[in-house]
């Protein structure tokens, strides 16, 4: 079965950076594109980053200069690097492989 397991998460305050991981197994990673979403309390779970197999990756508007996806497929891991952290980042973040398969989250805190 898959399994995918995200650590990462903390409280951090506004302007500094976390490093969130997402590590996956029953999966032929190196085929898979794989995705962060997020979901902050009253708010619908949104997309927050993509990366494909090839490498191809896509950020929300939102987050846009300030995160960066990665994939270290050796590692079979999946990265979300995040700066300039607001407090509008806080949410729980979700790993996902744009199919079926979801970790269970990592929440991030970000204070003012």
């Amino acid at each position: 079965q898959v399994q995918l397991v995200e650590s990462g998460g903390g409280l951090v305050q506004a302007g500094g950076s976390l490093r969130l991981s997402c590590a996956a197994s029953g999966i032929i990673f190196r085929n898979a594109g794989m995705g962060w979403y997020r979901q902050a309390p009253g708010k619908q779970r949104e997309l927050v980053a993509t990366i494909t197999s090839d490498g191809t990756v896509n950020y929300v508007d939102s987050v846009k200069g300030r995160f960066t996806i990665s994939r270290d497929n050796a590692k079979n891991t999946v990265y979300l690097q995040m700066n300039n952290l607001k407090p509008e980042d806080t949410a729980v973040y979700y790993c996902n492989d744009l199919w079926r398969n979801w970790g269970k989250g990592t929440l991030v805190i970000v204070s003012s």
